[in-house]
């Protein structure tokens, strides 16, 4: 049974997409975030898990960020292929069903849109303290 609760997460997770998909900082560079889903963790008690889908324009890509030192980010390829760089390491190219992890408070220096003719997309997913709303901050924002 669905409770009150993970349909009222839903209901915000859905208001928030389409406020998220009109504001001007989801749009840059070609990028667009906007959260798919949002649930406390009742095994893990203080966390949540945070979906949210990234879609790339051809040749797209998303500013230079870093998560919160609270969550763990999971990244899953939905479609086409993403190139990233997370904390300095190597530039990778992820095509569609592949996926990387960041550690909390990771600096993603590179996300963007490897093909300049196909869109892109990925599923990121957070687990972060329960409350932590800053779970990307642009660089230029520091």
């Amino acid at each position: 049974m669905i409770s009150r609760a993970f349909l009222l997460g839903i209901s915000l997770a859905l208001a928030a997409t389409a406020a998220l998909a009109h504001s001007p900082q989801s749009k840059a560079g070609g990028a667009s975030a906007a959260p798919v889903f949002e649930q406390a963790l009742p095994n893990v008690p203080g966390k949540t898990m945070t979906s949210v889908l990234v879609r790339y324009a051809p040749g797209g890509r998303s500013p230079s960020h870093t998560h919160s030192k609270s969550a763990s980010v999971w990244a899953y390829v939905l479609s086409g292929s993403i190139r990233s760089q997370v904390n300095g390491g190597p530039v990778k190219v992820y095509r569609a069903g592949e996926s990387w992890f960041e550690e909390p408070g990771a600096h993603h220096q590179i996300s963007e849109n490897a093909s300049k003719t196909k869109p892109a997309s990925l599923l990121a997913v957070f687990v972060a303290d329960t409350g932590d709303r800053n779970l990307t901050v642009y660089d230029q924002e520091k």
